[in-house]
Protein backbone atom coordinates (compact mmCIF):
# COMPACT_ATOMS: atom_id res chain seq x y z
CA UNK A 1 0.00 0.00 0.00
CA UNK A 2 1.65 3.61 -1.07
CA UNK A 3 2.29 5.89 1.85
CA UNK A 4 0.40 8.78 3.16
CA UNK A 5 1.54 12.27 1.10
CA UNK A 6 0.60 15.48 2.87
CA UNK A 7 -0.53 17.82 0.40
CA UNK A 8 -1.46 20.99 2.81
CA UNK A 9 -0.94 22.41 6.39
CA UNK A 10 -2.88 24.62 8.53
CA UNK A 11 -3.18 26.01 12.39
CA UNK A 12 -6.86 25.67 13.44
CA UNK A 13 -7.54 28.23 15.76
CA UNK A 14 -6.05 27.08 18.98
CA UNK A 15 -3.18 26.80 17.00
CA UNK A 16 -2.82 22.71 16.57
CA UNK A 17 -1.78 21.86 13.42
CA UNK A 18 -4.03 20.24 10.63
CA UNK A 19 -2.83 18.69 7.52
CA UNK A 20 -4.34 17.54 4.56
CA UNK A 21 -3.30 14.25 3.02
CA UNK A 22 -3.84 11.43 0.50
CA UNK A 23 -3.32 7.97 0.02
CA UNK A 24 -4.23 6.49 -4.11
CA UNK A 25 -7.89 8.34 -4.41
CA UNK A 26 -8.55 8.42 -0.41
CA UNK A 27 -8.32 11.96 1.51
CA UNK A 28 -8.04 12.75 5.48
CA UNK A 29 -8.16 15.57 7.51
CA UNK A 30 -5.80 15.13 10.63
CA UNK A 31 -5.92 17.30 13.46
CA UNK A 32 -2.94 17.23 15.83
CA UNK A 33 -1.69 13.99 13.57
CA UNK A 34 -5.30 11.72 14.50
CA UNK A 35 -8.08 11.61 11.54
CA UNK A 36 -10.71 14.50 11.93
CA UNK A 37 -12.41 13.41 8.58
CA UNK A 38 -12.40 11.45 5.63
CA UNK A 39 -13.34 11.25 2.09
CA UNK A 40 -13.87 7.15 2.93
CA UNK A 41 -16.31 8.20 6.08
CA UNK A 42 -19.39 10.27 5.45
CA UNK A 43 -22.55 8.98 5.96
CA UNK A 44 -23.25 10.55 9.09
CA UNK A 45 -22.48 13.84 7.50
CA UNK A 46 -24.55 13.61 5.23
CA UNK A 47 -27.72 12.28 7.25
CA UNK A 48 -27.03 15.32 9.68
CA UNK A 49 -29.03 16.82 6.30
CA UNK A 50 -31.37 14.35 5.01
CA UNK A 51 -32.73 13.50 8.03
CA UNK A 52 -33.00 16.84 9.09
CA UNK A 53 -35.20 17.74 6.29
CA UNK A 54 -37.35 14.68 6.64
CA UNK A 55 -38.72 16.85 9.48
CA UNK A 56 -38.69 20.26 7.66
CA UNK A 57 -39.18 18.68 3.71
CA UNK A 58 -39.73 22.82 2.50
CA UNK A 59 -36.63 24.11 4.30
CA UNK A 60 -35.40 27.65 2.90
CA UNK A 61 -32.86 28.71 4.94
CA UNK A 62 -30.09 26.48 6.12
CA UNK A 63 -27.27 26.91 8.22
CA UNK A 64 -24.27 24.59 7.88
CA UNK A 65 -21.89 25.04 11.11
CA UNK A 66 -18.41 23.00 10.03
CA UNK A 67 -17.25 22.93 6.63
CA UNK A 68 -15.74 19.42 6.82
CA UNK A 69 -15.44 17.77 3.81
CA UNK A 70 -18.97 19.15 2.28
CA UNK A 71 -20.78 16.28 2.65
CA UNK A 72 -23.44 17.88 4.38
CA UNK A 73 -23.60 20.98 2.41
CA UNK A 74 -24.05 18.94 -0.52
CA UNK A 75 -26.43 16.89 1.09
CA UNK A 76 -28.79 20.16 1.89
CA UNK A 77 -28.11 21.28 -1.38
CA UNK A 78 -29.85 18.30 -3.31
CA UNK A 79 -32.98 18.90 -0.79
CA UNK A 80 -33.11 22.80 -1.28
CA UNK A 81 -35.12 24.75 -3.65
CA UNK A 82 -33.89 26.23 -6.47
CA UNK A 83 -34.17 29.92 -4.67
CA UNK A 84 -33.25 28.11 -1.34
CA UNK A 85 -29.66 29.13 0.51
CA UNK A 86 -27.60 27.47 2.23
CA UNK A 87 -25.03 29.66 4.60
CA UNK A 88 -21.58 26.95 5.68
CA UNK A 89 -19.87 29.12 8.83
CA UNK A 90 -16.22 27.54 9.09
CA UNK A 91 -14.08 29.02 11.59
CA UNK A 92 -11.07 27.78 9.87
CA UNK A 93 -10.66 29.29 6.32
CA UNK A 94 -7.84 26.91 5.21
CA UNK A 95 -10.83 24.02 5.26
CA UNK A 96 -12.50 26.34 3.01
CA UNK A 97 -9.78 26.20 0.24
CA UNK A 98 -8.64 22.70 0.15
CA UNK A 99 -12.10 22.04 -0.51
CA UNK A 100 -11.86 24.62 -3.77
CA UNK A 101 -8.58 23.53 -4.54
CA UNK A 102 -8.62 19.76 -3.67
CA UNK A 103 -11.65 17.48 -2.44
CA UNK A 104 -14.72 19.37 -3.56
CA UNK A 105 -15.44 17.06 -6.30
CA UNK A 106 -16.24 14.39 -3.47
CA UNK A 107 -19.19 16.11 -2.95
CA UNK A 108 -19.74 17.57 -6.22
CA UNK A 109 -18.36 20.74 -5.28
CA UNK A 110 -21.06 22.60 -2.95
CA UNK A 111 -18.79 25.42 -3.27
CA UNK A 112 -19.98 26.42 -6.56
CA UNK A 113 -23.22 26.19 -6.27
CA UNK A 114 -24.87 29.60 -6.27
CA UNK A 115 -27.24 29.31 -3.17
CA UNK A 116 -23.90 28.86 -1.01
CA UNK A 117 -22.62 31.70 1.06
CA UNK A 118 -19.67 31.00 3.15
CA UNK A 119 -19.35 32.77 6.72
CA UNK A 120 -15.52 33.03 7.72
CA UNK A 121 -15.95 33.44 11.31
CA UNK A 122 -17.53 31.37 14.52
CA UNK A 123 -20.53 29.44 13.76
CA UNK A 124 -21.95 29.97 17.31
CA UNK A 125 -20.84 33.84 17.11
CA UNK A 126 -23.41 33.71 13.91
CA UNK A 127 -26.12 32.01 15.74
CA UNK A 128 -26.19 33.84 18.85
CA UNK A 129 -26.64 37.45 16.34
CA UNK A 130 -29.11 35.32 14.35
CA UNK A 131 -32.98 36.05 15.06
CA UNK A 132 -35.84 33.79 13.09
CA UNK A 133 -33.56 33.45 10.29
CA UNK A 134 -32.96 29.67 9.16
CA UNK A 135 -35.66 26.99 8.69
CA UNK A 136 -32.62 24.73 9.56
CA UNK A 137 -29.50 24.54 11.46
CA UNK A 138 -26.92 21.73 11.25
CA UNK A 139 -23.98 21.67 13.71
CA UNK A 140 -20.79 19.53 13.10
CA UNK A 141 -18.70 21.06 15.26
CA UNK A 142 -16.17 19.44 18.15
CA UNK A 143 -17.55 15.96 18.51
CA UNK A 144 -20.75 17.06 19.45
CA UNK A 145 -22.66 17.47 23.21
CA UNK A 146 -20.91 14.04 24.69
CA UNK A 147 -17.40 14.34 24.20
CA UNK A 148 -16.21 17.88 23.64
CA UNK A 149 -12.76 18.75 23.63
CA UNK A 150 -12.70 21.77 23.90
CA UNK A 151 -14.45 23.34 26.99
CA UNK A 152 -15.37 26.60 25.33
CA UNK A 153 -18.22 25.03 23.20
CA UNK A 154 -20.12 24.51 26.06
CA UNK A 155 -21.44 27.75 24.73
CA UNK A 156 -23.11 25.93 22.23
CA UNK A 157 -24.62 22.96 23.82
CA UNK A 158 -25.62 24.02 27.20
CA UNK A 159 -28.46 25.37 28.01
CA UNK A 160 -27.46 29.45 27.01
CA UNK A 161 -26.22 27.30 23.23
CA UNK A 162 -29.86 25.84 22.80
CA UNK A 163 -31.74 28.84 23.31
CA UNK A 164 -29.26 30.71 20.74
CA UNK A 165 -29.95 27.67 18.48
CA UNK A 166 -33.92 27.96 19.46
CA UNK A 167 -33.99 32.21 18.94
CA UNK A 168 -32.26 31.19 15.00
CA UNK A 169 -35.02 29.38 14.01
CA UNK A 170 -37.68 29.85 12.48
CA UNK A 171 -40.90 28.02 14.23
CA UNK A 172 -40.76 24.58 13.31
CA UNK A 173 -37.47 24.60 11.89
CA UNK A 174 -35.19 21.69 13.10
CA UNK A 175 -31.69 21.62 14.85
CA UNK A 176 -29.68 19.06 13.68
CA UNK A 177 -26.56 17.79 15.65
CA UNK A 178 -23.49 15.55 14.89
CA UNK A 179 -22.12 13.75 17.99
CA UNK A 180 -19.32 11.01 18.69
CA UNK A 181 -21.82 9.06 21.04
CA UNK A 182 -24.97 9.08 22.68
CA UNK A 183 -25.93 11.60 24.76
CA UNK A 184 -29.27 11.28 26.77
CA UNK A 185 -28.74 14.75 29.10
CA UNK A 186 -28.12 16.78 25.57
CA UNK A 187 -31.35 15.16 24.47
CA UNK A 188 -33.32 16.67 28.13
CA UNK A 189 -31.84 19.79 27.64
CA UNK A 190 -33.35 20.07 24.05
CA UNK A 191 -36.64 19.14 25.34
CA UNK A 192 -36.21 21.45 28.11
CA UNK A 193 -35.38 24.39 25.56
CA UNK A 194 -38.28 24.31 23.64
CA UNK A 195 -37.81 21.02 21.40
CA UNK A 196 -39.49 18.27 20.46
CA UNK A 197 -36.28 15.83 20.67
CA UNK A 198 -35.04 12.98 19.32
CA UNK A 199 -31.93 10.97 17.91
CA UNK A 200 -30.46 8.26 15.28
CA UNK A 201 -27.30 6.62 15.65
CA UNK A 202 -25.86 6.18 12.12
CA UNK A 203 -23.08 4.20 10.67
CA UNK A 204 -20.23 6.36 9.35
CA UNK A 205 -19.75 4.40 5.91
CA UNK A 206 -23.54 4.01 5.97
CA UNK A 207 -24.43 0.32 4.36
CA UNK A 208 -20.51 -0.79 4.68
CA UNK A 209 -20.81 -0.48 8.19
CA UNK A 210 -18.18 1.27 10.90
CA UNK A 211 -18.11 3.33 13.89
CA UNK A 212 -21.72 4.42 14.75
CA UNK A 213 -22.14 8.40 15.13
CA UNK A 214 -25.51 9.80 16.48
CA UNK A 215 -27.39 12.55 15.09
CA UNK A 216 -29.66 15.09 17.34
CA UNK A 217 -32.68 16.13 15.96
CA UNK A 218 -34.68 18.98 17.71
CA UNK A 219 -37.98 20.73 15.84
CA UNK A 220 -38.25 23.75 17.47
CA UNK A 221 -41.57 24.24 19.11
CA UNK A 222 -43.88 27.32 19.15
CA UNK A 223 -43.19 28.48 22.91
CA UNK A 224 -40.21 27.66 24.63
CA UNK A 225 -41.02 28.22 28.32
CA UNK A 226 -37.65 27.61 29.73
CA UNK A 227 -35.91 30.65 26.81
CA UNK A 228 -33.93 33.12 27.83
CA UNK A 229 -32.69 35.03 25.06
CA UNK A 230 -28.92 35.27 25.21
CA UNK A 231 -27.20 38.22 24.71
CA UNK A 232 -24.52 36.48 23.10
CA UNK A 233 -21.27 33.60 23.04
CA UNK A 234 -18.58 34.59 25.67
CA UNK A 235 -15.58 35.77 23.90
CA UNK A 236 -13.04 32.59 23.54
CA UNK A 237 -13.24 31.61 20.40
CA UNK A 238 -14.55 28.38 19.43
CA UNK A 239 -11.79 26.35 17.34
CA UNK A 240 -13.08 24.47 14.74
CA UNK A 241 -11.62 20.96 14.94
CA UNK A 242 -11.83 17.72 17.03
CA UNK A 243 -10.74 13.76 17.26
CA UNK A 244 -13.56 12.60 15.99
CA UNK A 245 -11.84 8.71 15.69
CA UNK A 246 -13.75 7.95 12.59
CA UNK A 247 -11.43 4.62 11.01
Amino acid sequence: MKPWQTVERALAPDRTEMTLVRREDEWVVRYAGKVLMSTRQHASEEALASLAFERVPKAHDVLVGGMGLGYTARAALDRLPRDGRVVIAELTPELVEWNRRHVGSFARRPLDDPRVRVHLGDAVAHIYASTARYDAILLDIDNGPAAMVHAANERLYGERGIAACHNALRPGGVLAVWSSDPDPPYRKRLERGGFEAGSKAIAARGEHGGVRHVIFLGVRLEKNPALIVPRGPQKKRLPRGAVRGRR
